[in-house]
């Protein structure tokens, strides 16, 4: 079943594979934080959550390319910074019996771009 789903970038691979304990994954990735409202709908359909600070996370993934547009559906450019808000097209995959159901990623629309604070988003550094 395809979903819909809207959430905050914690940590984004959409340009280049994701790398787990320096070797690449092959898969193109997309870590979410979601609202209550939207946790409860992605855990119905049987997709495990983790938590973090008190929210609620989910890595979406894909071994193909992810195409990202902006509101006006024109591709969207550059890398998407921590805190941005998307909504993402994902499909359900493969139920696991510990990991539960694959969320496969297949479309992310960007509906607000966060500043890129980079290094100097650390106070007193």
């Amino acid at each position: 079943m395809t979903m819909i789903t809207e959430g905050v970038v914690a940590f984004e691979s959409l340009k280049e594979h994701d790398v787990y304990e320096g070797k690449s994954t092959g898969k193109f990735t997309l870590t979410l934080t979601l609202s209550e409202a939207e946790a409860a709908k992605v855990e119905a359909a049987g997709v495990k959550l983790k938590m973090y600070e008190g929210n609620a996370q989910r890595k979406f993934s894909s071994g193909y390319d992810v195409v990202v547009v902006d509101t006006d559906d024109k591709p969207f450019m550059g890398k998407l910074p921590r805190g941005s808000k998307v909504r993402i097209l994902w499909k359900e995959g493969n139920k696991h019996p510990v990991h539960g159901v694959g969320s496969y990623l297949n479309r992310v629309r960007v509906l607000e771009v966060a500043e890129d604070m980079g290094d100097s988003a650390v106070e007193g550094f």
